[in-house]
């Protein structure tokens, strides 16, 4: 991975702000773990979850609440579908 800045683990070091937005990028696009993210970057759970934190206090971009808007229409389409699958198979049972 290169070498990031030293960890917040230990008291007087800074996560550059570069590392920071990578590695909340991973766990938000590529779906890695908090702690998987942490072990590779050498940061503490504590501390990715308090940025995770400050970042869900902000509003989404129009962009970002299109797309989770468009995300739960296609997850209640596949809710919906599959429900009446599972009723169908145990009206035929």
């Amino acid at each position: 991975m290169g070498i990031t800045m030293a960890s917040t683990t230990k008291k007087g070091y800074r996560v550059s702000k570069d590392v920071k937005e990578q590695i909340l990028k991973r766990i938000k696009d590529e779906g890695i773990s908090v702690s998987q993210a942490g072990q590779e970057h050498g940061v503490s759970t504590q501390t990715i979850y308090s940025w995770l934190t400050k970042g869900a206090s902000q509003n989404p971009s129009w962009s970002e609440f299109s797309k989770l808007k468009k995300e739960n229409k296609g997850l209640l389409e596949l809710v919906g579908s599959l429900t009446v699958k599972l009723s169908q198979s145990q009206k035929n049972n």
